[in-house]
């Protein structure tokens, strides 16, 4: 076993409404979509329209950067709706699904056996491809390049996270067989990293090079990973995979077709049953959950996620779902306040007496935007050797030398999120970051 990587900087949100190891069956949805707003630096171009019969696996559109990267449908039905936007901008595609599932179907090759290029061509027809992200940037990972390696993080220490260990117990054949397709796709080493002392199955995965961390959140981030395993430099290309998917893809091969089911956790103080629920990607918020009164629903965490609203769907790299109070209650002379139901980093509040209590927190800000300040605060959270205060200033001014310098092939906005949560400025840093490699992609 490999030695275990101890993270000493970072910080557990304690929040209320983690879910139980209790696994239930969402009901199918009345609709399903696909959106390119779930991809960073997707231009769409369809291929279907409204009333059109579809198929699991069926192209719904493709990127106009790269016409072999498929979107593809989750489920069989009809196409009942291409929402837009401003500016007729594509929504999201959404699919009304039939009572018989049918599925596509796809060439599937054996990993062992077939040339690499079969393999790609394998996993953009199913549409797999596009849960695989190239670092730096972020973006779904250019199939005509080989990175020279592949990360995967097989837990998550984000807020409510999930329990990938409950989450795959009877998936190991499916992670298996996924991490071989993955060792093909690369000329060097598939990383896997594993929570210290709940390692589960992953220390029995053949064929990766092993990782164990230890510590408070971020220590789940592959970017953290990546940083203490192998330093992404200027000209080096990274993928990585979020282990369920590696699933999807290892049930793939395994099964010979698409099936896009996977488990989420409904997490927060308003999600009444807190639980797990296998889902089918894609799935209308109102057949896992009812809303009711005001609440926030976040699809994913309530650090990184996006606000959804109650007849939205979930996004396409959701693992959770988290509902808290919407932050639109305000306190006279709040600051003046005992506050022992707040959360504070400092010890203006007296939650630092309670480090095992657990908060229901709302969406406030308790403050608007102030200039930057620099305190050094953000480098007590992020276990990274980057200067975050003079990387943000970096881009802000957009000058590119120095955010090569200081970091910006490094980091996505997930890794920055908590120092966003600690900030007394309340800049929004994960939008600041992300503005900054689109100057980058723009650039280059």
């Amino acid at each position: 076993m490999s030695k275990n990587i101890k993270l000493r900087k970072g910080l557990d949100i304690n929040l209320a409404g983690k879910a139980e190891a209790i696994l239930e069956s969402a009901p199918m949805a009345k609709s399903y979509a696909v959106s390119p707003l779930d991809y960073e630096n997707v231009t769409p171009k369809l291929l279907v329209k409204v009333g059109d019969k579809v198929e699991v696996g069926t192209a719904l559109f493709f990127d106009k950067n790269n016409p072999r990267i498929l979107f593809t449908s989750p489920v069989s039905g009809v196409v009942s709706a291409i929402n837009r936007g401003e500016k007729r901008k594509l929504l999201n595609v959404a699919v009304e699904p039939d009572q018989q599932q049918t599925v596509k179907e796809l060439k599937v090759v054996d990993a062992a056996k077939a040339e690499r290029s079969e393999i790609v061509e394998m996993l953009l027809q199913s549409g797999l491809w596009t849960r695989i992200v190239e670092r730096p940037y972020g973006v779904i990972a250019n199939p005509e390049l080989t990175p020279k390696a592949i990360f995967v993080s097989a837990f998550d220490s984000a807020p409510l996270a999930p329990d990938y260990n409950f989450v795959l117990k009877e998936e190991k054949s499916a992670v298996e067989a996924g991490m071989a397709v993955l060792a093909r796709l690369t000329d060097g080493k598939v990383h896997l990293s594993a929570r210290y002392g709940n390692e589960g199955y992953m220390s029995e995965v053949k064929g990766v090079e092993y990782h164990t961390f230890s510590g408070k959140h971020p220590a789940g981030n592959v970017g953290v990973q990546i940083h203490h395993i192998d330093r992404i430099a200027k000209g080096d290309i990274v993928w990585t995979v979020n282990i369920q998917d590696v699933a999807l893809i290892g049930r793939l091969v395994l099964g010979g077709k698409l099936d896009m089911t996977k488990t989420i956790a409904v997490t927060g103080s308003e999600a009444g049953k807190c639980c797990y629920k296998r889902v089918i990607s894609g799935a209308a918020i109102e057949s896992l959950v009812k809303v009711e009164g005001n609440v926030r629903v976040i699809s994913g965490n309530v650090l990184t996620g996006r606000k959804v609203s109650a007849d939205g769907y979930l996004t396409a790299d959701a693992n959770q779902l988290t509902l808290i109070p919407e932050g639109d209650v305000y306190e006279l002379l709040g600051w003046a306040m005992p506050r022992f139901h707040r959360f504070s980093v400092s010890r203006a509040y007296f939650s630092w007496l309670c480090p095992k209590k657990e908060y229901k927190l709302d969406t406030n800000l308790n403050g608007g935007e102030r200039p930057f300040v620099v305190t050094g605060l953000y480098e007590n959270y992020l276990p990274m050797d980057i200067y975050v205060s003079y990387l943000l200033k970096a881009i802000l001014v957009q000058d590119l030398d120095k955010m090569e310098n200081l970091g910006i092939y490094e980091v996505l906005p997930e890794d920055l999120a908590l120092c966003e949560f600690v900030d007394p400025s309340k800049i929004n840093m994960q939008q600041i970051v992300r503005d900054g490699i689109n100057t980058m992609i723009k650039e280059s």
